[in-house]
Order: structure tokens, then sequence, then C-alpha cells
């Protein structure tokens, strides 16, 4: 008897259902071992990517002859299930560490002692850039009152796609300072930067404390990126206390190292999920992931300081630095050159 077409339509669904099932986990354990095993020095046979090339060609054939030959035989079911079990165990007890041959621009991330309203941070990035491979290393420790805090920037940094922008926040002092706070990644010697490794654990967090003529000039007059900087509009109570998030937060990562993650925990998610310990009302939006597109959230929140009626081009287009900055001939006087009218 032929089967009925709803039989048809079950048995298609099914087999979709179970090729989902064996491919979406196959697909994550495959980058896993692409991207984890070489510098993870799997099962402690060292650095080599001849590792990873290896793990990775046998674990994507065996999954293909699995799913294409052998998946209704219990015997190799039970081996797959083995082989994600096993997959899980590996990827949990890869964990986040502070000790590492780091890049010199992110080896140390802040540290801060707070009595009351005067705090002081240990190792402020403080370099003096000349270009991507000549510069002077200096880490400063800073003393500052936080009842002194007059305003908060947020500087967007694009490099490529209008989507996709590096978020630092900058603290203004009332003797003229500022500090800029940025989560970045904790890149090591060698270590090039990929959207995609960023979802596997391939990369460390940092909590970067710096100088606006070190952080700020390295991307406009260094890397050559195209910088925005947005007055934020919040009150004298919010600024210190997003202040002391960000001090807590990089006590924390020096204690417990936390893993970048592409998606999660990127430079605008974790700052987006401290200002959301703060500021009432803020809800998780695209534009946040997309944080190129950032300033169009923060000013539908009404969270920019702004002219009455200006629109978001009006403010974008007042917010550029980069033609001012590449104009500095050295990061002297900086931080009140790229503010001026």
């Amino acid at each position: 008897m032929q089967p009925s077409r709803k039989s048809k339509i079950i048995a298609v669904l099914r087999a979709l259902g179970l090729s989902l099932v064996i491919l979406i986990p196959s697909i994550f354990v495959g980058l896993a071992l692409w991207y984890r095993a070489p510098g993870q020095g799997l099962f402690g046979l060292g650095d080599g990517s001849w590792l990873a090339a290896g793990l990775w060609a046998a674990y994507v054939v065996a999954t293909l002859y699995y799913a294409l030959f052998t998946w209704r035989r219990p015997l190799a079911t039970g081996a797959f299930m083995l082989a994600m079990a096993l997959a899980v165990m590996w990827w949990t007890a890869i964990k986040p560490q502070n000790y590492r041959y780091w890049m010199p621009e992110v080896a140390n991330i802040l540290a801060a002692d707070i009595d009351g309203n005067m705090v002081t941070i240990k190792d402020v990035r403080n370099f003096t850039w000349r270009s991507l491979d000549d510069y002077d290393a200096k880490w400063d420790q800073r003393t500052y009152d936080i009842d002194t805090i007059t305003s908060v920037d947020l500087f967007l940094s694009y490099w490529g796609m209008p989507a996709i922008a590096h978020t630092l926040v900058s603290f203004g002092f009332a003797n003229g300072d500022h500090l800029v706070f940025s989560v970045e990644i904790r890149k090591e010697e060698g270590e090039v930067y990929s959207n995609l490794a960023g979802f596997f654990k391939e990369y460390e967090l940092a909590l970067i404390a710096a100088d606006e003529r070190d952080i700020i000039y390295l991307r406009t007059n260094v890397r050559g990126e195209d910088v925005y900087r947005y007055s934020i509009k919040a009150k004298p109570e919010s600024m210190k206390a997003l202040f002391l998030s960000y001090l807590n937060t990089g006590n924390t990562l020096r204690k417990a190292p936390q893993f970048y993650n592409t998606l999660t925990a990127n430079c605008t998610t974790i700052v987006f999920s401290m200002a959301q310990a703060i500021v009432p009302g803020l809800h998780m939006d695209p534009r946040v992931i997309l944080s190129g597109y950032l300033p169009e959230y923060m000013h539908e929140r009404g969270g920019l300081n702004a002219p009455e009626g200006a629109t978001l081009t009006d403010i974008k287009s007042a917010a550029a630095i980069t033609a001012k900055a590449r104009k500095i001939n050295g990061a002297d006087g900086y931080s009140r050159r790229i503010r001026a009218e």
C-alpha cells in the first residue's frame, strides 16, 4: 500500500528534524575544534595547527559518515552521543586566564581602590603613539575624586562596516582631565582578531582605563579609524554610579577573567548591562548588538545632549571628530582640541 501524503510529510519533517539535531551541534563542535584546539594545547599535546586540522578533518568525516549512512544503527547513534558528551566536557573545561603572553597595549587591566568619593586606579594606560609599531609604553596610577565628574562622552570608532563600531566611554572631571574606559579583546602576542573565532572562547576580555591622548588618538591618528564623540545626558549621581560600575567590573575581571564573545560579551553589551543597572527603562535592542547604530537608539531614548530640535543627522555631524583630530600634530592638548567648536 502506498504511503499517504500525510505520512510522507511526517517522514520528511522527521528526517529534517533529525538532520538539524545532528547538524547544529556538529557544526559547533567542528568550529570549536578548529579554533580552540591549536591555542589550547588540546590533551596536553601543545600548540600546533596540524593537531587542530587533523582533529577537525577526522570529526567532519566521521559526522558525515554517521549522518549519511549509519544514523539508523543504535551503536552508531550511541557513539555519536558519546562524542557529543566528550565534546561538551572538553568545552566546559576551557577556562579563561589572566596569565598569557599579552600584546603590550592589553598587558594590564585596571584595578581600583575605592575609599568613599576618592578612587585610586592602578594601570591606567598612557602610551605615546607614533605608529602601530613605534610607541612608548607607560602605565600610571591615578587618583580621582568622583564628586568632580562633570561629563560622560560616548566614543564610537568605525573601521569598516557602518553597523559595527568599537564603543568607548570617557568621563570628564572638573580639572579638565578625561579618563576613558574601553572593553577590549585581550589578544595574545601574534594573535589576529576574527569575528567568528570570537564565538569560541578564543579571546579573553580586558577592561582598559586610558588617557584620551592614548586610546582615542590611537584610533583617529594612528589606525585611521573614523571616530565620533557623543555627549551623554546623565545626572551627576548616574555618572558616578556608572564610573564606579566600571571600576567594580575591572576589579572583578582582575580576579575572575572572562571570555570575550562576539555577540554576548563585547565592548557594547557589557557597557549596556552596566547602564541598565543604573538607568531605568533601558531595554535590549538590536542596535546594541549592531553598535554602529547605537546613537540612533540613544537619541530615541533621550540619552544624548543635543540642541533642541536637532535631528540625528545634525547630531552625527557635530559628533564627528576625525578631521579635527588628524590636524593635531602630536597628542598634546588632544582632549581640548577635539572638543573645540
